[in-house]
């Protein structure tokens, strides 16, 4: 047994099946296509070092005291 109860020559009588409807030039096509997508996708995913810096500002450090406020009372 093979691949999930496909035995090895189930599973070349339908490569070769697909190389007769298709062919190989748009097998080797379309496989080209998947590896540029691949590849496509791997450059969108990289690192961030391709994309520029963003430089950042120091921050600023502010001197305060902070104070109770006392809540105005309700009249009824």
């Amino acid at each position: 047994m093979g691949f999930g109860g496909i035995s090895i020559w189930q599973l070349l009588i339908i490569l070769l099946i697909v190389i007769m409807l298709f062919g190989t030039k748009r097998l080797k096509g379309l496989g080209s296509d998947l590896g540029d997508a691949i590849k496509g996708f791997r450059k969108s995913m990289g690192t961030d070092e391709d994309k520029p810096g963003v430089e950042e500002k120091p921050g600023q450090t502010i001197d305060a005291q902070a104070r109770k406020v006392e809540e105005p009372t309700k009249k009824d």
